[in-house]
């Protein structure tokens, strides 16, 4: 027969351990950067909507979902009903049900203020990744310091990201609309992938495609610039990998 109770807190591996925790951000760091730009869009949407700076700043700390949020401001800009706007967010956000109904059979054991931490703070890739690391629902060791080394480094960059839009938004021009938002969320997220040579060099050569070719009709200076700095990145890629092969081949080590 199969004992579905929880066993007895004396026998359940330890829910802590930071060299876990560490393990966790290390994990999530690289997603970090797209939270917080996509929380700066969110954040500069709310005030080009027309919420107040306060309304803003209390919806990101609320809320904390941005599709819930983006699907929101256009009813609350044209005075919708109340019911709507919270419908309407319930709808978007039902996947997080999914959500809680995956993590519940892990954290069952957990005093219920801090599975409500823990569910407030979870997001899908946060999600996604625990149950990549514990796909199991048997007591393991520090299950919960895993969670949290995911959750709340996400929290953290959203809000932040988030935050700063608000702030940045008020400061905007309103003439700049959300184009500004998205190039300088573009840029958060460009910038930690420059990580090699080839990627700087199609970066430079896509901008300055990009630059040169403006005047082209029908936006396609555009295309010109993610093309020519893709063939850069893959020549650039290629030439490293030659050099490479030839200077092993000179020293006598195999190339791998």
């Amino acid at each position: 027969m199969n004992d579905l109770t929880p066993p007895p807190a004396a026998l359940r591996p330890d829910d802590e351990d930071q060299a876990i925790w560490r393990e966790a951000f290390k994990t999530g760091l690289p997603t970090l950067f797209g939270i917080g730009a996509w929380g700066l869009v969110v954040g500069i949407a709310m005030v080009k909507s027309g919420l107040t700076v306060a309304q803003a700043l209390g919806m990101t700390l609320i809320v904390f979902g941005g599709s819930a949020q983006l699907a929101s401001l256009p009813l609350i800009a044209a005075n919708a009903p109340i019911w709507v706007v919270f419908a309407t967010a319930l709808v978007v956000n039902l996947r997080f049900v999914i959500f809680s109904a995956l993590l519940a059979p892990h954290f069952a054991h957990l005093p219920w203020q801090k599975r409500f931490l823990l569910g407030y703070t979870a997001g899908d890739l946060t999600v996604a990744l625990f149950l990549q690391r514990f796909p199991s629902e048997e007591p393991a060791h520090g299950k919960v310091s895993y969670l949290k080394g995911l959750l709340y480094p996400n929290w953290v960059s959203w809000q932040v990201g988030s935050i700063a839009g608000v702030l940045l938004g008020s400061a905007v021009p309103t003439e700049w609309g959300l184009g500004f938002a998205g190039s300088l969320a573009i840029l958060c997220i460009m910038i930690p992938l420059t990580i090699n040579r080839a990627a700087l060099c199609g970066v430079l050569v896509a901008a300055a495609t990009a630059v040169l070719a403006y005047e082209l009709p029908y936006k396609l200076g555009l295309l010109a610039a993610v093309l020519l700095g893709m063939l850069t990145a893959m020549a650039v890629q290629e030439l490293n990998e030659k050099r490479t092969q030839k200077r092993l081949a000179a020293k006598g080590e195999p190339h791998v």
